[in-house]
């Protein structure tokens, strides 16, 4: 394996700064003189859409703009392949690193900017018993850590971010920022990043995703059930929740597909062709009587040439899904089917004639997943997630 030196180009992560100058310099070449912005200029330049006002609405806390210009900081560093530890080195699909995550994150610069698809992070959540770490990588992992006091000399973890230190958000706040900005720069134009996160600091996080990727690009707050039964309460209330939040690279590129459902068989066949039964027409919900909604109550022709109302199976005047000409229209071209009660009444659904998968958009409310101590049996990681499970 070849012996590297400070000076091959293989050591130094994407400089980045230079990068966005470069940028710059491709839209407003007036702007840069002698590879230095002139802001003076590029304030001209750019006219009404500078904000130049004192008062703004954002977050600020003391040494964001150190994090901002530590994201842009290259590393002098490289990744180097652990053959001893490795698995099916040869043939894997699979790569683990082991190192600080700033560090990581810039090195991937160079091969790995605008490319990744999907980014989850499960930061610390700040609870005040996990460490809120120093931005300084020079040595292996077990030195590194004995050096900024996150462990002694026996491995034993001795630091943390309490809430007495001060500067408790503070430092949580330094710590993530320059994480999210290189992190958004290794999307790619449809790339969602998914931050699992607790009550906590979710408002933070928030505010800070919104300057980092911006508000638009904020799909959405899923929730899920982190564990069930008993736990400390605050106030009389314990917390059994927690949240993934989602934010995408650029929202108008649709970075979250719909959720492929496979159509039931078409087990039917009528003078139209093939179809199947499909949603029922009369609407059962507990504001569905005709006096909620009256303009919902018509009739409509059924077997016979009878009329047919919404009535509920309590006997009771309900009231239909769909608009009238919308449900005469189904009707007249036989795409309704009837099918009736012992009382007379009718129930009538839907004919789908469509074979085809269709899509179903995503819930806020992730259901279909088990709790952290599920995850906890069966997963090696100290602190695992049971999102999708």
């Amino acid at each position: 394996m070849k012996k590297l030196t400070a000076e091959d180009p293989e050591t130094k992560s994407a400089d980045i700064l230079a990068e966005n100058i470069g940028h710059l310099k491709a839209l407003f070449p007036e702007a840069i003189t002698e590879g230095k912005v002139d802001f003076e200029v590029l304030r001209q330049v750019l006219g009404v859409a500078i904000d130049d006002r004192e008062e703004k609405y954002g977050l600020n806390w003391h040494g964001k703009r150190r994090a901002r210009q530590l994201a842009l900081t290259p590393s002098a560093g490289t990744l180097r392949p652990c053959m001893e530890d490795s698995v099916d080195w040869g043939t894997t699909r699979n790569l683990m690193i082991e190192g600080d995550n700033l560090e990581v994150l810039k090195l991937l610069q160079k091969s790995y900017a605008g490319k990744v698809k999907l980014i989850y992070i499960d930061p610390p959540y700040n609870t005040g018993k996990d460490f809120v770490y120093p931005d300084n990588f020079q040595d292996n992992i077990k030195n590194y850590l004995q050096l900024t006091g996150q462990i002694d000399s026996n491995g034993n973890k001795v630091s943390f971010n309490t809430e007495t230190s001060g500067r408790f958000h503070t430092d949580w706040l330094n710590m993530m920022y320059p994480r999210l900005k290189l992190a958004r720069n290794l999307l790619r134009d449809d790339g969602v990043l998914f931050v699992s996160i607790d009550e906590r600091e979710i408002a933070n996080l928030r505010i800070m995703l919104d300057e980092v990727f911006g508000p638009e690009n904020s799909v959405c707050e899923f929730i899920w059930q982190a564990k069930k039964g008993g736990g400390s309460d605050n106030g009389g209330v314990v917390s059994d929740h927690e949240y993934v939040v989602c934010y995408c690279r650029n929202i108008a590129a649709e970075p979250l597909s719909q959720i492929l459902l496979q159509a039931e068989p078409l087990n039917k066949v009528d003078e139209k062709g093939p179809y199947r039964i499909g949603r029922e027409l009369n609407k059962w919900g507990a504001n569905s009587l005709r006096k909620d909604r009256p303009t919902m109550f018509y009739p409509i022709p059924g077997p016979g040439g009878l009329d047919v109302f919404p009535i509920r199976n309590d006997n009771k005047e309900g009231c239909w899904r769909w608009g009238k000409k919308k449900l005469l229209t189904a009707v007249a071209a036989g795409d309704v089917e009837f099918v009736q009660r012992e009382n007379g009444t009718y129930i009538v659904y839907q004919k789908v004639r469509s074979a085809e998968a269709r899509g179903k958009p995503h819930r806020t409310l992730l259901e279909q997943c088990g709790q952290t101590a599920d995850a906890a049996r069966v997963n090696v990681f100290e602190t695992p997630r049971s999102i999708i499970y």
